[in-house]
């Protein structure tokens, strides 16, 4: 059963920063983390859950208007962990963020694309 585990969460003051990580476990043998698009999406109270930014078995990454230059996504496949960076932090980018695992496709931000996902971990930025 693949399980991804989000931690990094916490709170902050606008302008700093957080680093989000997500293990994944579970996998099949038969599909290497290598051929799985990741991606960080969030959700706000009230809001729908939106694509942050993901990172493609190409190497190709895309970011959200909203984070680019704030945001940066990462991987480790050897460690089968994802990363976020998010420096210059704003009270809007308040949200739970989760981690999602896409297997054998080339997958952006769309929710729809994804077919596992973590539990999520919370990111509170203060002004």
């Amino acid at each position: 059963q693949v399980q991804l585990v989000e931690s990094g969460g916490g709170s902050v003051q606008a302008g700093g920063s957080l680093s989000l990580s997500c293990v994944v476990s579970g996998l099949s043998a038969a599909i290497p983390f290598t051929f799985y698009s990741m991606a960080w999406f969030r959700q706000a109270p009230g809001k729908e859950r939106e694509g942050v930014a993901s990172s493609r078995p190409s190497g190709i990454t895309a970011y959200a208007e909203s984070v680019k230059g704030r945001f940066t996504i990462s991987r480790e496949d050897d460690k089968k962990t994802l990363y976020l960076q998010m420096d210059s932090l704003k009270p809007e980018d308040t949200a739970i963020y989760y981690c999602a695992a896409a297997p054998w496709v080339e997958a952006g931000l769309a929710r729809s694309e994804y077919t596992y996902w973590g539990q999520g971990t919370q990111v509170t930025v203060s002004s």
